[in-house]
């Protein structure tokens, strides 16, 4: 339901209730006769098709209370401004209610992201320079992997796809290890897991944000990718280096 639009039809539809509701109410009270009675509410009735439409999604309690009388008397327009007000509420508060209701998620602490990651991000962060803090945490870890191989020939994708590959190392190509079995399948997995996670990382969010000039991203997606460097930083730590013997 577009609440907006349930706010404007019914806070306007509410208005002319309010006002027709408050001639009956004078007309009844003057006991001379000198308040005319108001016409039927011919225009209102039109209105209220609508305004019942939107009552259905938001209260249906207060929809049913107005089907048990004749759109004539008094009481009957006392309940549809009652109705409506309520639904009204229902309609103004409607995202506050879904967050509360909402079940409670966990939050990403960027303080609590691997070391290489915040620690080069943290005053860009700051600063606001979301692009330029995913950047910084990029190539750090970069950093960090070339420096545990003794590797500064090739790129960050290629290091990536050649450090974790489940290969035997070569001479001057040493590979990334997780510990465990090497000839269990579930082994061989997390090796190709984190080889193609790490190459596609730098590939699909370091080389965006060191290529274009400004991304579009949010702060939620800005800090996504710096979580994403994090998991490939704390992979890079675990493993030990196995060399060609």
């Amino acid at each position: 339901m577009d609440h907006a639009y349930a706010v404007e039809t019914l806070g306007n539809f509410l208005e002319d209730v309010n006002i027709h509701v408050s001639k009956m109410e004078a007309a009844n009270a003057d006991q001379t006769g000198g308040m005319p009675w108001p016409d039927w509410p011919q225009d209102l009735v039109i209105e209220l098709v609508r305004a019942r439409k939107i009552v259905e999604v938001c209260d249906q309690h207060a929809l049913s209370e107005l089907n048990q009388y004749n759109s004539e008397g008094l009481a009957y327009w006392q309940l549809v401004r009652l109705a409506v007000t309520e639904a009204l509420g229902h309609a103004r508060h409607a995202d506050d209610v879904d967050a509360f209701l909402r079940p409670k998620s966990p939050a990403i602490g960027a303080d609590a992201l691997h070391l290489w990651v915040w620690e080069p991000a943290a005053p860009l962060w700051a600063a606001e320079a979301h692009q330029d803090a995913v950047l910084a945490a990029a190539r750090v870890v970069n950093r960090r992997l070339q420096l545990k191989l003794g590797r500064h020939d090739i790129g960050e994708m290629d290091l990536c796809m050649q450090s974790f590959d489940p290969k035997p190392p070569t001479e001057g190509k040493p590979r990334l290890r997780f510990d465990g079995d090497v000839d269990t399948p579930t082994w061989r997995a997390r090796q190709d897991g984190a080889k193609y996670l790490s190459a596609g990382a730098f590939l699909g969010i370091r080389n965006l944000a060191a290529h274009e000039e400004q991304v579009t991203w949010t702060q939620q997606e800005a800090l996504e990718y710096m979580a994403t460097f994090s998991v490939v930083a704390r992979w890079i730590e675990e493993c030990t280096v196995e060399t060609a013997t």
